[in-house]
């Protein structure tokens, strides 16, 4: 998927519909001359709704479309008739979008599930019609209810990225490069910071047609979690990943440290991404050779670690093996 049709953040204006105003209506016939109140209620306002849908990957379909806006219920009759129900609105989202108030930034729910339904704004409810207001002091009521108002807002749709595999590391450690040589994926690959601009997603292939989805997160830097370098759209990705891959490349200054800066980025963005499973990976070995190798992983962190080259597949089976026990373990 190119990088301009992967849109993961949409912004819309909703308004949910008008309840139908009650009726006020007193019955009439050739036998009766001066009936009582038969005012029918008015319908339900219709509710924008949002969908959840697995073939979705991306929400560009909503790219779009600015304003959102659901039917109106329509008005009660006579004959004590219920005016009809406002159409609802409904918006497909790909599984992991987020919904959240673009005032407050509240989050009101999280779309997981294939199908999965929520209301995004609720419509208004219809007036009652005057038979409902008739007593023995009031036999003809000549009043009824108006609708309710339905609700309006802007609102926000984030997609999180669902993947078993995180990539997490530095603009430049080698993360579409690995991607590519695990899976079919083929992200865009320079040599200077900043070459992913959106998540990409590989399907790797490991033994007896097992499979497992591997995310290449943009790479985050030094302050992501303010916001530096389109943070927080790179940070909220990484929320819906099982394990993190750590890639850090060899000829890095301080592979400890960055290794730090990086898992304080994620604590700072959100303190429950220290639970998820963590696994580092030394990118670019083929430049090392067995002695400094052996040199340097006296100095790395305490998880488990490999040290690989994407460019000579150097312990790439053995990372797949590494990403499959951390996938399966209880």
């Amino acid at each position: 998927m190119s990088e301009s049709n992967f849109v993961d953040y949409v912004k819309i204006m909703c308004r949910s519909g008008k309840g139908g105003a009650g009726s006020v209506h007193l019955h009439r016939s050739k036998l009766t001359a001066k009936g009582g109140p038969d005012g029918g209620d008015g319908g339900q306002g219709g509710h924008i709704i949002v969908k959840g849908n697995k073939q979705l990957w991306t929400l560009l379909h909503l790219k779009y479309r600015k304003h959102v806006m659901a039917e109106a219920g329509g008005s009660g009759g006579s004959n004590m008739r219920t005016g009809a129900n406002g159409k609802n609105e409904y918006l497909e989202v790909p599984l992991g979008t987020v919904a959240r108030d673009a005032e407050t930034g509240e989050i009101q729910f999280e779309i997981t599930e294939d199908g999965e339904e929520k209301i995004l704004l609720r419509g208004g409810r219809g007036g009652l019609g005057n038979t409902h207001f008739k007593s023995a002091t009031l036999q003809t009521p000549r009043f009824a209810q108006p609708g309710e108002p339905g609700e309006e807002g802007w609102k926000i749709l984030e997609l999180k990225v669902l993947a078993d595999v995180g990539l997490v590391g530095f603009p430049n450690a080698g993360k579409s490069t690995l991607l590519s040589k695990l899976s079919a994926a083929k992200p865009e690959i320079g040599n200077y910071p900043f070459t992913t601009l959106t998540p990409q997603l590989g399907i790797v292939k490991y033994y007896d047609y097992k499979t497992f989805i591997m995310a290449d997160i943009p790479g985050i830097i030094e302050g992501a979690h303010e916001g530096k370098g389109l943070g927080h759209r790179f940070l909220r990705h990484i929320e819906r990943n099982s394990v993190l891959l750590f890639l850090i490349a060899a000829d890095s200054d301080d592979i400890k440290k960055e290794y730090e800066i990086l898992l304080n980025e994620l604590q700072q963005f959100n303190p429950e991404l220290l639970d998820k499973k963590r696994i580092l990976a030394i990118s670019k070995s083929d430049l090392l050779d067995q002695e400094l190798e052996a040199e340097l992983s006296k100095h790395l962190p305490p998880v488990p670690s490999l040290f690989i080259s994407s460019h000579t597949q150097y312990h790439l089976k053995e990372l797949k093996d590494m990403l499959w026990e951390a996938l399966n373990q209880k």
